[in-house]
């Protein structure tokens, strides 16, 4: 099969930029806010402060993260102006970070505890009152009408009280709540069962049980929401948890660390040698301190060993179960657990820049950004309680002014589905009335539309799905930048993956040297191949025919005494013979020029010519062309080692094609003064998983593609190992060229993940719908993806897009559930079945739908965690 390196045409669509200069981005702790209306109303508040560019609230983890213009923003003026407006706010900013979260999480903690107390009395109350009606005459104080007159005030004025308050403060505010429908039912229920209490003439029933009932249907449900949100949300609290508080500050003079000078830390303050150690807050720690580890404690920051050898166990970063050997030289991540042996490591990273720090905002990040899908339930949230308003207000005036009118049969009797417990008189006993008034069963109906509809569950849909599958993710070492990533994982249908280093593993191995000595008559004259290691003489053999020096046989094929080393030999200062030399010179040239460039070409070359022990050439001025090589000053001539593309554009000429031990592999030439020096040929090996990721994808129903700037011979070779199609590769392919491939294929209607770890693969990152970048990469490239694989693993990319299927799948289904919910709850309450069935809800009823609704909608989120078991 023969692979081409695609071409890319010259006019194509407009390539999305790489961000530059973003907006400041400010996080606010927000409480107070009970269900999508607030949410809504907070975000409302924050985009009418001057500065603001955007706001995101996420009711599921009472954050909102606002984007803003750099220095345009006062935090704790934003923060003050939500507080004075009924949302009480503190600003995530500066040193305070991790304080105001542990702050935050101990505050949500006696909320559920005052909740659970306020629940408590609900159900005492909701005991005495069904005893009540369960022993009738039998106990003659709990059926008495004023013992169920206190307990219906009772349940007002103790554990529904917040919520009366709350409701009544949104309203006036002109934010009305969940809190404010159910303020209004209950409160309504009370007033109606109090007038029929004091006239009893009216003929109405007293039903003092609905308040009771309703409070604490309300409060069962909202207990078991905020711990199913707990729960949601303990993935994240475990992240941050793992931030050490403590950490064990050495000094690098002591003699036992016995380290070369050069390697001591320059702003190191620790002047205490007896004891060698002292205890110091982990976010005290400066980059370039010493920090003993002992075994069983946590990192402290990110740092490197300097001392002694360990196990360390990654499992919360990565999700790897198995210790990681670190041995001096090794690099170690804040919140990782030594667990075998006493270390002493130097810091590298610390405070908010440490890898533990790093997930940690991503996921808040990640639990703050929407889904587009989310709009819509936003914009019905912000009506959505002036609209139940309404039609209550519509269902008292239909049933009172026409409905019983039209259907009197209606007004004999409660209905199968009443959960009312009949009527109340002045009496001892409860007997049940089968007729009521017009204007009560009105108001009753009205009332149980206020209470049935359910904001939360709206409100709580896609956050509460965010939240368990960013936590998944998180501690799978998989972290999704948001919902919005989520949406457009759930929509791809091409995943294309970067070749070197994302694909293969990136440690490159040279296999061949190409010494070769060109001039206008001059063609390729040896072929010294590394894996034979065989002398320059014995491998020029094959050219002329029978054993001689190569200086005679070049000589030979040119016509005239010239040696090939009269041509590199200007890089050593002295005069050599080729046979020994020619290969160590070309490496030792090609090294000097790639000790300028950060690439694995660059480390393969440089290590072997450590291994060989070849003295670095002196160089300078180096000058790197991102997808093409790298030149530099060697000795003072000017020297490139890079493609085969970039050598004709300096002038040289390159032979059309070379010895069959380079095919399919990395060529890399070296050239000086318009003269070809030699090409040095490198491999690459394919990922461990590469294959059973590839064939996961496909099952996935994903079309797989390989991107490379690298030959379409080396790409050939790696897109045959993996079964890719010539279709499927774009070789040959400039860092720029890149991004404008992905758009391309965008271009053709296209859902496209792009997968790379390295700085050429920024460009694509960003314009792909979503980015996956490898955190073993460059920094660049993780900032640029939309996915970060903590891992060094490609099953990764399978898992991350599994995680965000899921969990756009679990978010569909909030939504549906969410607005099915209220469109068939409503009329239900409004009594649409109740001439035709006899159907009436009672508004203890309706709340009981209510408060389980939402429950239902964050419990369904936390089934997700069913598909991916450890």
């Amino acid at each position: 099969m023969q692979f081409l390196p695609k071409t890319i045409p010259e006019i194509q669509p407009e390539i999305l930029p790489v961000n530059e200069s973003p907006p400041e981005l400010v996080t606010f702790d927000v409480g107070g806010m009970k269900c999508a209306g607030c949410a809504k109303a907070v975000e409302r508040q924050l985009m009418q402060y001057s500065g603001v560019i955007s706001a995101c609230v996420n009711l599921a983890v009472e954050v909102a993260t606002v984007e803003c213009e750099p220095g345009a923003v006062d935090a704790e003026a934003l923060a003050k102006k939500l507080t004075d407006n009924g949302f009480p706010s503190q600003s995530r900013s500066g040193e305070n970070q991790w304080e105001a979260e542990a702050a935050t999480i101990e505050r949500r903690r006696q909320e559920i505890r005052q909740q659970i107390k306020q629940l408590t009395i609900a159900l005492i109350l909701i005991i005495l009152s069904g005893l009540g009606h369960v022993l009738g005459t039998k106990a003659p104080i709990l059926s008495n009408i004023w013992f169920h007159w206190g307990l219906a005030t009772l349940a007002l004025l103790l554990p529904g009280r917040p919520i009366i308050v709350d409701g009544c403060r949104s309203l006036w505010r002109n934010a009305p709540n969940m809190n404010t429908l159910v303020a209004l039912g209950a409160v309504t229920a009370y007033t109606a069962s109090n007038a029929a209490l004091l006239f009893p003439r009216m003929g109405w029933e007293c039903f003092f049980d609905e308040p009771v009932m309703l409070l604490g249907f309300i409060l069962l449900g909202k207990t078991l929401e905020q711990q199913a949100r707990r729960r949601a949300a303990s993935a994240l609290q475990a992240l941050m948890a793992l931030q050490p508080a403590k950490a064990r500050l050495v000094d690098f003079k002591l003699p036992t660390l016995d380290v070369r000078s050069e390697e001591l830390p320059l702003n190191s303050t620790s002047e205490v040698y007896d004891p060698q150690y002292i205890e110091i807050p982990a976010d005290r720690v400066r980059v370039g301190e010493w920090l003993q580890v002992l075994p069983g404690e946590k990192i402290p920051v990110d740092g490197e060993v300097c001392e002694g050898k360990t196990t360390i166990d990654e499992s919360m970063l990565t999700g790897e179960s198995m210790p990681v050997l670190k041995q001096p030289g090794d690099t170690v991540a804040a919140g990782t657990i030594n667990k075998s042996g006493a270390v002493v490591m130097r810091a590298t990273r610390t405070g908010k820049e440490t890898t533990v720090a790093q997930m940690v905002a991503l996921v808040q990040a990640a639990q703050t950004r929407k889904a587009p899908i989310q709009n819509l339930a936003d914009t019905v949230a912000g009506y959505f309680v002036y609209g139940v308003m309404a039609i209550s207000v519509l269902t008292f005036l239909f049933w009172y002014f026409a409905g019983t009118h039209i259907w009197p049969s209606v007004l004999l009797g409660h209905g199968a589905m009443d959960m009312g417990h009949g009527a109340m008189n002045m009496g001892n006993e409860l007997p049940i009335i089968h007729y009521q008034s017009p204007l009560l069963l009105s108001l009753k109906l009205a009332i149980a539309v206020l209470v049935i509809a359910c904001p939360c569950a709206l409100g709580l849909a896609t956050p509460t799905a965010i939240l368990v599958g960013s936590g998944i993710g998180a501690e799978r070492g998989l972290l999704i930048r948001g919902g919005d990533v989520l949406e457009r994982v759930h929509q791809l249908d091409t995943v294309v993956f970067d070749k070197t280093g994302t694909l293969t593993t990136g440690n490159l191995t040279l296999t061949d040297y190409l010494p070769i000595f060109q001039d206008s008559e001059l063609g390729l004259n040896s072929d010294i191949n590394v894996g034979n290691r065989q002398d320059a003489c014995s491998t020029s053999d094959g050219f002329s025919g029978d054993k001689q020096d190569v200086c005679s046989t070049i000589d030979g094929v040119s016509g005239e005494k010239q040696n090939v080393s009269s041509t590199i030999d200007g890089f050593s200062g002295n005069r050599q013979d080729a046979c020994s030399t020619i290969d160590s010179k070309l490496l030792q040239i090609a090294a000097a020029v790639e000790r300028g460039a950060c690439h694995p070409i660059a480390a393969a070359i440089l290590q072997e010519a450590q291994q060989q022990g070849l003295p670095l050439l002196a160089a300078e001025d180096f000058c790197t062309e991102p997808g093409f090589g790298v030149s530099a000053l060697v000795e003072g001539r000017r020297v490139f080692a890079g493609n085969a593309e970039w050598m004709m554009e300096q002038g040289v000429a390159v032979a059309t094609e070379l010895s069959g031990s380079l095919q399919g592999k990395t060529a890399v030439y070296v050239a000086s003064g318009g003269v070809l020096l030699g090409v040095i040929g490198l491999k690459d090996t394919l990922r461990p998983d590469a294959k059973a990721a590839v064939e996961r994808l496909r099952g996935m129903g994903l079309r797989v593609m390989m991107l490379t700037g690298d030959t379409a011979s080396a790409a050939a070779a790696t897109a045959q190992q993996l079964g890719l199609a010539a279709a499927d590769v774009l070789a040959g392919v400039r860092p720029e060229g890149k991004a404008r491939a992905i758009a391309t294929l965008q271009a053709q209607g296209c859902k496209v993940a792009v997968v790379g770890d390295g700085i050429n693969d920024a460009p694509a990152l960003a314009q792909a719908d979503v980015g996956i970048g490898l955190h073993c990469g460059t920094d660049v490239a993780v900032e640029t993806a939309q996915i970060v694989l903590m891992r060094n693993a490609l099953m990764d990319v399978v898992e991350s897009i599994e995680l965000g299927r899921a969990t756009f799948n679990k978010i569909r289904q909030n939504l549906f559930w969410a607005f099915g919910y209220n469109t068939l709850g409503i009329p239900v309450a409004a009594g649409i079945l109740l001439p035709a069935t006899g159907i009436l809800l009672s508004p203890a009823a309706a709340g009981a739908f209510m408060a389980f609704s939402s429950v239902s909608v964050v419990t369904n989120s936390l089934l997700l965690r069913r598909g991916f078991r450890a």
